[in-house]
């Protein structure tokens, strides 16, 4: 790729003035050859082949971090869902693998590694049902461990008897870690339609289709698109949209630049450039902000759909006229612990749990990193999982459930998470129960949207 002058002079000014950086740089890595009826080999398998082609990830990021004055925030890994490889493994042994996975994040110094999944959209074989029992213990004696389970998809429909289970995992991880905040829940997704090539975490594992290794990255900007939108205040909304693809296309240009190199230097090849805009706790690096900006007093007013829809599709536009590999999911994130914006909104009582809902119809993917009250019961958070892959499968789109319910809190308190996670503030949920619908088990069909051979 080569650049012009101007485009590297105004790289600068984005990393210095407007929070630009690239959110991630993930390597994915199979692990199907890793699988042996010695359990013990298995895990030693998984540890060495992890530390052998992820030994210079780091180091090489924060070379080409250095060099090209461009931070890179997080190094990650993503692997074959674990559940495919854990053959007739009991569930303590599915822990032991999990420790494993720590372990090796630990001494590459990664931040987080993901693939502690199972794909049951359709039936949940004794692999899959071996993860999900050791889920809420192996997420507890954790730390750099992520999982992600896919219940529905458009061409299977939603998979109700796996719905049942994630809500009592989900509650049961948040009773495990009760003494850190229910952290543990913060490292769980529950997808509809989830992709194989997502850097992000806490939903990134290395689909069947991808190759041997490879590296993905996911880029940011929020600030980029903020500060960009203030230096046109009275721009109509046919040329906000346009600011924001030009802006776009801009920060996917700086971020598979310096993806190409980390994959070149790493010699694994370059897999896909992610468009989505990742927000944080920063000042100014917020997408709500950005709403707010396009002409919303606070976000979730109404308009917010509308806004947000106009935002996607451009960061989407601008993207794939800068990238040839865009993948992923690309778009834009509303985690509500990583976004200050939102959290204010949620404070001021503009932007409510049913709004958020709403908004995940256009956004990237689903209801993230949202506090609940520790009181909510498993059906009711099966319940929010059966609505959020209902609108994903309808949509021919990735939904996704990432809710922490906080034990010990209620409506209106505020948990800290740190770090990139964030704060939020506790959220309260309908009162009447969803306990017949979800007891009832089965399959919700597949839409036909899935009849298109």
């Amino acid at each position: 790729m080569s650049l012009a002058f101007d485009e590297i002079q105004e790289t600068i000014r984005m990393v210095q003035m407007e929070s630009l950086d690239i959110r991630t740089v993930t390597m994915g890595i199979n692990l199907r050859d890793c699988a042996d009826s010695d359990f013990e080999k298995v895990k030693k398998n998984v540890y060495d082949k992890i530390t052998s082609y992820a030994a210079q990830l780091k180091p090489v990021a924060e070379q080409v971090e250095k060099e090209y004055g461009i931070p890179i925030i997080n190094k990650r890994i993503a692997i074959t869902p674990i559940a495919e490889i854990l053959g007739k493994a009991t569930v303590d042994q599915a822990v032991e693998l999990a420790q494993t996975l720590d372990q090796a994040a630990i001494k590459l110094g990664v931040d987080f590694i993901g693939g502690y999944s199972a794909l049951v959209h359709k039936g949940i074989s004794k692999g899959d049902q071996t993860l999900l029992d050791a889920l809420p213990k192996a997420l507890s004696v954790t730390e750099r461990v992520c999982a992600s389970i896919s219940i529905a998809t458009t061409r299977t429909g939603i998979n109700m008897d796996a719905v049942k289970q994630m809500g009592t995992i989900i509650k049961q991880t948040a009773e495990f870690t009760k003494e850190n905040s229910s952290i543990g829940c913060a490292k769980l997704v529950v997808f509809c339609n989830p992709v194989e090539d997502n850097p992000f975490m806490a939903g990134a594992f290395h689909g069947a289709g991808e190759g041997e290794a490879v590296l993905s990255v996911g880029v940011s900007g929020p600030g980029v698109v903020l500060h960009a939108l203030k230096r046109y205040p009275d721009a109509d909304l046919g040329e906000v949209s346009d600011i924001i693809k030009k802006t776009a296309f801009k920060i996917t240009r700086a971020g598979e630049l310096l993806g190409r190199v980390v994959a070149d230097r790493l010699d694994v090849p370059f897999g896909i450039m992610d468009l989505s805009l990742a927000p944080t706790n920063a000042m100014n690096d917020s997408v709500a902000e950005i709403l707010e900006e396009i002409g919303l007093e606070r976000v979730g007013t109404h308009g917010t759909i509308a806004a947000l829809a106009l935002m996607n599709d451009a960061v989407k536009k601008g993207g794939a006229m800068a990238s040839s590999y865009v993948g992923g999911l690309s778009g834009a994130f509303i985690p509500v612990s990583e976004d200050n914006g939102m959290i204010r909104g949620i404070e001021d009582n503009a932007l409510s749990l049913a709004k958020l809902e709403a908004m995940t119809c256009v956004c990237s993917v689903g209801l993230d990193m949202i506090a609940l009250t520790g009181g909510v019961t498993p059906e009711t958070l099966s319940a929010i999982i059966a609505d959020e892959a209902a609108i994903g499968m309808i949509n021919k789109k990735t939904t996704a459930v990432r809710v922490i319910p906080v034990i010990g809190k209620t409506e209106g308190d505020t948990v800290e998470f740190g770090g990139l996670l964030g704060r939020a503030p506790v959220m309260g949920v309908n009162p009447y129960s969803s306990e017949k619908m979800i007891k009832r088990g089965g399959r919700i069909p597949a839409p036909l949207q899935a009849l298109i051979n």
